[in-house]
């Protein structure tokens, strides 16, 4: 199953970067193009001048190699793995950073649960083959009920923190550094007997992936696996938020539905329902649909039928805004759209085990985990 491994971590130097908070940055997909300026003013040092580059790749490349040469990131002496703590007004997650062995998913140690676009994986992978080094973390989840993975993290948690930060604005986290060989390898162990779910990083695991395949080499250097952050599915700040669909073109009119007066209305209807919301024509109504899982029942049996020829990309906008979805439909951008309740991830995990993937934009988790925390050389022959 999964094979998960210490690794020598390039991080910040607190020397050059006293404050953590000033050189993170969100995770490269989720920053707007008039945003990127903003970050790369924080701090000569932000991360973004690695993650968000622009079109020469390169470019990151030779920031990377200045801010070695001056010591403002370095690598640690020896393998370690990393805890995070993230506390946001809502919750508090935590979770262990480490290199996952780069797998193909038949394999079955590393679980997908949704289709991805082509465009980022080419972008990531000419990021890779200029810099030879994984700048952000993936996320995955697994299912450590029944192991002793909970007992070891609380019993890490518990020390104080190597570093603290705050970034953005009412979010803070904490990091430590694990070097404990008795530690490390009971981690490993409880872990080996876990598949791992890919949370929010489909292209990228893929994009590794097919960059572990170029370099090919030695199957335990440091290019045949990710840098990922791992979080137990029973972590109560593990937040997942559903994403709404928004037909273009919707040739079928879709009746047979529970009426429904509001979109509030809507959405306490589907709660912990096999159930999708629906509005088209200024009509809302509610959707029972048979299955597991409401996300994959609302494709299955309706939105894939009424795209026709149509690739998801052509007939289909996706918004977490529910509000946003009905306003496209009123002002024309769209004819119908369909709301769906937060997935059950147990049930995400189950379908991911049994081979079948959901569809693309199917879940969102939130907060991201800030880029920047821990960076992984691509190039060294070992972790």
């Amino acid at each position: 199953m999964a094979d998960v491994r210490p690794l020598r971590g390039i991080r910040y130097s607190p020397a050059a970067v006293p404050d953590l908070g000033l050189a993170v940055a969100p995770p490269y997909d989720v920053i707007p193009e008039e945003a990127v300026d903003g970050y790369r003013q924080r701090s000569p040092y932000n991360a973004v001048r690695l993650t968000r580059p622009g079109a020469n790749h390169t470019e990151a490349a030779q920031v990377r190699d200045g801010w070695l040469a001056a010591g403002v990131i370095r690598q640690d002496a020896e393998p370690g793995f990393y805890l995070h703590e993230h506390r946001f007004p809502d919750g508090v997650r935590r979770g262990l950073i480490g290199s996952v062995r780069i797998q193909p998913y038949s394999d079955g140690a590393v679980l997908p649960h949704e289709l991805t676009h082509r465009g980022p994986k080419e972008d990531r992978l000419a990021l890779y083959r200029a810099t030879a080094m994984a700048f952000e973390p993936l996320w995955f989840t697994y299912q450590g009920t029944g192991t002793a993975l909970p007992g070891l993290l609380e019993e890490s948690f518990g020390r104080d923190a190597d570093v603290v930060f705050t970034f953005p604005e009412g979010e803070h986290h904490r990091l430590w550094r694990i070097t404990d060989p008795a530690w490390i390898s009971r981690v490993q162990g409880a872990l080996a007997g876990l598949p791992l779910l890919i949370a929010d990083g489909h292209h990228r695991y893929e994009t590794a992936l097919a960059y572990a395949r170029e370099v090919k080499g030695d199957p335990d250097s440091s290019a045949h696996f990710a840098l990922g952050l791992l979080v137990d599915i029973a972590d109560p700040g593990l937040h997942v938020q559903p994403t709404h669909r928004v037909m273009r073109v919707a040739p079928v009119k879709v009746i047979g539905g529970e009426p429904a007066g509001s979109l509030a209305d809507v959405i306490t209807a589907i709660k912990g329902r096999v159930a999708a919301g629906h509005y088209a024509a200024g009509k809302f109504q509610v959707l029972p649909l048979e299955g597991d899982l409401a996300l994959v029942e609302v494709h299955r049996q309706l939105i894939d039928n009424m795209l026709g020829k149509r690739t998801a990309e052509e007939g289909l906008l996706y918004t977490r805004d529910a509000e946003e979805a009905v306003r496209w439909v009123d002002e024309g951008r769209g004819q119908a759209a369909f709301f769906l309740d937060r997935p059950d991830l147990a049930a995400v995990l189950k379908l991911a085990q049994e081979g079948r993937t959901l569809p693309q934009k199917s879940t969102y988790f939130a907060p991201k985990p800030p880029t920047g925390m821990v960076f992984q050389n691509l190039a060294d022959p070992t972790l």
